[in-house]
């Protein structure tokens, strides 16, 4: 088994994928990324090897893992597109490599494999019958890497809520209730009334990765675990937060409104990634909450910043709030300096 700090980041230039490279780095590794045509990094990516290739190539896949101890597989097809064409066939390119070098795969989970057979309350024993073509790949994806885990490489699987940070990417909070680069004037809610469901704050994410990596070799050669992160218990904690970080940076109170389900199902028959949305819309329909009691109990606590931080963060990282308005004297600095 390889133990460098070396390790190779698929994804890199996405939201999960890029927290998890720059912490891995902060914290003293080699990153190692996959792009696909010389797509430039994004800001906070300086000390990366770059390679250009795709997950979707075996052998340039294993030609950027040479000697590294880690991959992290944070890739997935663009939109919600080709899952039946991509999602296997990438993981098992992963695998290849990770056994040609003894590495350690480290996944983001989901909750698509689940069915409401499992709600409310999921352990990491929870039964998967899912109900989602999606789901179903995702369960089938996790029994290759089980498999994997007997033939010379480990995994680690980190299963969150819905994902936001500060770099825009493909999740709920920057493509349904905020939109990047705008002011807020609303939020959309896409959960039903009253209905709790969680959220993950990407750079508690990447941290508790990087955490579990170093003990890697005290863990069992295929371990999941579940975070805790943000519950929302009512379906309107998140929007509210937005609220209190919109008003603190001197904009007008958003409004709240209920998430257009019913646009999307009138247009899910002619556009691919509605029809796939709505797919998932039974995850906003019924309380859906991970337990992270085995994470805590691994790590002594788990990785977790505040909701108006972590908002705040996010509003900021995404251009939907003024960073420079000070929100102790409610005035620009440059109006303060006249006065």
């Amino acid at each position: 088994m390889i133990l460098s700090r070396r390790v190779l980041v698929l994804g890199a230039t996405g939201g999960i994928g890029g927290e998890v490279a720059r912490k891995l780095r902060e914290s003293g590794w080699q990153v190692c990324a996959l792009r696909r045509g010389g797509r430039p990094p994004h800001e906070g990516a300086e000390g990366f090897t770059w390679f250009d290739g795709d997950a979707m190539n075996r052998q340039q896949v294993m030609a950027a893992a040479q000697g590294c101890s880690v991959i992290v597989h944070a890739v997935n097809p663009p939109g919600y597109r080709d899952w039946d064409k991509r999602v296997l066939p990438m993981i098992d390119n992963t695998i290849a490599a990770a056994i040609a070098q003894g590495a350690t795969i480290v996944l983001p989970g989901t909750v698509y494999n689940y069915g409401p057979d499992a709600f409310p309350l999921l352990h990491e024993d929870s039964p998967q019958h899912p109900v989602t073509r999606k789901g179903a790949l995702r369960v089938e994806l996790e029994r290759h890497l089980r498999e994997a885990s007997t033939q010379g490489c480990r995994v680690i699987i980190v299963r969150a809520g819905n994902f936001f940070g500060p770099v825009p990417g493909n999740n709920w909070f920057s493509q349904g209730l905020v939109k990047p680069g705008r002011a807020v004037t609303r939020v959309l809610v896409p959960s039903a009334k009253g209905i709790g469901n969680q959220w993950a704050y990407l750079p508690d994410v990447a941290n508790t990765m990087t955490q579990l990596l170093e003990r890697r070799e005290t863990l069992a050669p295929f371990a999941a675990f579940h975070m805790d992160g943000h519950w929302d218990a009512d379906g309107r904690q998140m929007a509210e937060a937005i609220r209190r970080v919109v008003a603190r940076h001197g904009g007008k109170t958003p409004r709240i409104k209920a998430f257009p389900w019913w646009l999307i199902n009138v247009l899910s028959p002619f556009v691919e990634t509605f029809r796939e949305m709505q797919e998932m819309r039974y995850l906003w329909q019924q309380p859906v909450r991970l337990n992270g009691a085995q994470l805590q109990s691994t790590l002594g606590r788990e990785p977790h910043t505040p909701l108006d931080e972590a908002v705040e963060a996010t509003l900021v990282g995404l251009g939907c709030v003024d960073q420079s308005y000070d929100a102790l004297s409610r005035r620009r600095p440059a109006a303060r300096m006249r006065s």
